[in-house]
């Protein structure tokens, strides 16, 4: 079993990225936002999970074990395949799909490609009691009232939840604290971060 892989960037797609470790190129499909961070000849650690079937040898990575343990869990769910489950990690950060779960709230999951209103629900009732959210221990996780506006914002514009949702904390972390007041001066700079090329969806 490969669980983690350690090594240097060669390709970066949409969904996967191509990293050389040990001389040898592993390509590995990853949620949106690490494909996006990931930058050709730079240094990458992933959690990774294996899944053999009897076509393919398919390699799903995560920069943490939280999303990888989330991952593990999602597909324990009856009818939420591998690709699934990345497009669930693509869109909704490790809390908020705790959150939803926690609040019988499947509509996080329905606004998944892939995922049909069958299966987000039962999302919410095979995952209830398995996932938690964590307890808010930085400022990205505590978001404030003014970074939950500018998540929400940057979601209308064409962003993910989980782009948008860590995007705006990390440009809160690193904000005047007027601007953190300020939802339209903190949607300027959390724009200015993310760049015209910045993925979305």
């Amino acid at each position: 079993m490969i669980s983690s892989l350690h090594g240097t960037v060669l390709h970066t797609g949409s969904d996967h990225v191509v990293l050389e470790t040990g001389g040898v190129g592993f390509s590995v499909f990853v949620p949106g936002d690490v494909a996006h961070t990931a930058a050709v000849g730079e240094r990458l650690r992933l959690h990774t999970s294996l899944i053999v079937r009897e076509d393919a040898l398919t390699l799903y990575g995560f920069a943490d074990r939280d999303e990888l343990e989330i991952f593990g869990q999602l597909l324990s769910v009856t009818g939420v395949g591998p690709k699934s489950a990345l497009g669930v990690l693509a869109h909704l950060t490790v809390d908020q799909i705790a959150e939803a779960v926690t609040a019988e709230d499947d509509a996080p999951f329905r606004r998944v490609s892939g995922i049909g209103p069958k299966t987000a629900k039962l999302i919410v009732v095979q995952l209830a009691g398995k996932v938690r959210p964590r307890v808010a221990s930085t400022p990205a996780a505590a978001a404030t009232a003014t970074v939950d506006q500018v998540a929400a914002a940057l979601v209308g514009l064409g962003w993910s939840e989980k782009v948008a949702t860590e995007a705006a904390a990390q440009t809160a972390e690193d904000a005047t604290d007027a601007e953190r007041e300020s939802v339209p001066a903190l949607l300027r700079r959390t724009l200015a971060a993310l760049g015209p090329g910045a993925q979305r969806g």
